[in-house]
């Protein structure tokens, strides 16, 4: 269940049609990235994420292209649901589709190759590079990965002479600071892409969408992988139209929301690896901004991480994507309980609750996780003398095993499917203005620093009544501080960038997320009790759970002035959200 296929070989760098990859191209004076925007004419920038093979956490900003050699696309808005093959044809007959489609749409067979260096220069940078044949047309696209919004991404394409990729067309796309470097090494085809696409269009009173229901197979070297999945691609009107489509065709069928490119998986495909569990990204907040566009950025960031992180859960090889998943929902929850602040809003409570039930069942895992890759190799190297371990490993491999089918089951249900879609589609419509009371309206247009500065005073006055007489309190009562002071990082994630041109900000968080881990570490010695107690591990096994528990008892008495210490640094830190901040 955690491993990982061994990387494969690599492909020599040319085209699979035969034609050499182009190497001597000219270089571009014009620097490019990601458009954020939806006018052409804004800054770029690219973004990625935390990763071996993913992208770099922050590529500078660049002017936009030229549009003379390019489609005029700057950016695709674009979600996938994912379905069993044997069920594509079925929501082709989704009422959604036959009452609002223009017409039987088209019917293509599309391949394409996507390339990169061999040190995966474009990938590791937030960039895809494609060249896709369809009939006797082939087209050359750039794209980069959201930065910041689930369904928003950069795209341009130009139109090429065959399936090699003419990278002189690419260069505007290239951050300059890569420009040099990709010149100098070759692109290498990685894997391709075999689709057979029936394309449609569908017309809303929200918007027009392009329904794409695509089935074929990703190949890289020896290694396949099927696709079957259903494109929802916004050409005109709101973002929401694509969200509505979705709902209804959940409603009618079991599918699976996705961002994950086909670009993604292919890479994943070709180098064997599972797919990357990324954190969440650092929010920007300018001083100056809204409530209502502080929450909207605040929801689609928690939103974006949490989609992010489904494909790592839902593939199970990597023990952080189920860990990441429950960070996600807990953002989500935190941001909701946040939104509160303001006044009742009708649809909290439903989009809570349903977070709650997710997390819940994702929890036995991730608690399984951290006892059989930490607790228990930890101690069990510590302590050679002492039999069992192996046999407490086996049983606990076996609850641990119960719990990812309890997770997938719960990532697998319709309710799950329902919820994200749900959740999207509240955020891009910023539902939460439709549910407020009137006399509450009005607070949405207040500067949300005056807002941040009330909520955190709140929460830091409930964490530091929480620790009072830190040096005596009980296991329990520091349960109740760990959960005061995990808040009010939540709070600070969301809220101190609208502070993040002072000192204080930075230093404050530093000591709040140290408080909050050491804190968290004495509540998974308290998991680990819990873990022991319902274990039942055979008659051999129980010296060393015995001694598990012996020596997180130990621990938890040893960390204490440590944590006293830590506790006295935090407290002593100036809050950044005052006026002398």
């Amino acid at each position: 269940m955690l491993k990982s296929d061994a990387t494969p070989a690599r492909k020599t760098p040319s085209a699979p049609d035969g034609n050499a990859v182009p190497k001597d191209n000219k270089r571009t004076k014009v620097a490019a990235g990601f458009l954020r925007q939806i006018e052409p004419a804004e800054p770029a920038i690219v973004e990625g994420a935390v990763s071996d093979q993913t992208p770099s956490q922050d590529a500078p900003p660049a002017p936009e292209p030229p549009q003379s050699s390019v489609a005029a696309h700057p950016h695709e808005i674009e979600l996938k649901l994912l379905v069993d093959a044997d069920r594509i044809a079925h929501f082709n007959a989704a009422p959604v589709v036959a009452a609002n489609a223009r017409n039987k749409g088209s019917r293509k067979h599309l391949r394409s190759v996507y390339y990169d260096t061999p040190e995966r220069m474009l990938r590791r940078n937030g960039l895809s590079l494609r060249v896709r044949q369809s009939g006797a047309r082939f087209v050359q696209t750039v794209k980069t990965e959201a930065a910041d919004d689930p369904l928003r991404r950069g795209e341009w394409e130009a139109s090429v002479a065959s399936l090699a990729p003419d990278l002189a067309l690419a260069m505007p796309f290239i951050p300059e600071k890569l420009r040099s470097r990709l010149e100098a090494r070759p692109l290498e085809a990685v894997f391709t892409a075999d689709v057979h696409r029936h394309a449609r269009m569908i017309d809303l009173p929200s918007g027009t969408v392009e329904i794409a229901f695509d089935r074929g197979v990703l190949t890289a070297s020896d290694r396949s992988l099927p696709v079957s999945e259903i494109e929802l691609e916004l050409k005109s009107g709101s973002a929401s139209a694509i969200y509505e489509v979705a709902l209804r065709l959940a409603e009618h069928g079991a599918v699976k929301p996705s961002i994950r490119s086909k670009s993604a998986r292919g890479f994943d495909l070709a180098a064997g690896t599972p797919p990357a569990a990324r954190r969440p990204r650092k929010l920007r907040l300018d001083p100056s901004v809204t409530l209502d566009e502080a929450f909207a950025t605040i929801l689609r960031s928690c939103f974006l991480h949490l989609l992010q992180s489904l494909p790592a859960a839902e593939d199970g090889r990597n023990p952080e994507g189920v860990h990441q998943l429950r960070v996600a929902l807990r953002r989500i929850r935190s941001a909701l309980d946040l939104m509160r602040s303001v006044g009742a809003l009708s649809n909290l409570d439903a989009l809570r609750s349903e977070a709650r039930w997710l997390a819940q069942d994702l929890s036995a895992a991730r608690d399984w996780d951290v006892f059989q890759l930490e607790t228990l190799p930890t101690i069990a190297k510590a302590c050679p003398s002492i039999a069992g371990f192996d046999a407490l490993g086996r049983a606990a491999a076996e609850r641990q095993s119960d719990a990812y089918r309890k997770a997938h089951h719960a990532l697998d249900d319709r309710r799950c499917a329902m919820f994200l879609i749900g959740l999207g589609n509240w955020i891009e419509t910023r539902g939460w203005s439709n549910d407020v009371a009137a006399e509450d309206l009005g607070r949405l247009a207040e500067p949300a620093v005056n807002f941040a500065q009330r909520i955190l005073s709140e929460q830091y006055a409930k964490a530091l009544k929480r620790g009072r007489r830190f040096k005596s309190l009980t296991m329990e009562e520091l349960h109740r501080v760990r959960l005061a002071t995990k808040r009010l990082r939540y709070l600070s994630e969301f809220l101190l960038p609208l502070f993040a041109d002072r000192k204080s900000a930075r230093k404050f968080a530093r000591r709040l997320a140290g408080l909050q881990e050491e804190l968290g570490a004495f509540n998974d010695m308290a998991v680990t009790a819990s873990l022991l107690d319902g274990l039942g591990a055979a008659p051999d096994g129980a010296i060393a759970a015995a001694a598990i528990a012996g020596w997180q008892a130990r621990a938890s008495i040893g960390v204490r002035p440590a944590l006293q210490g830590t506790w006295r640094d935090f407290t002593a830190a100036r809050v950044p959200w005052s006026s002398q901040g």
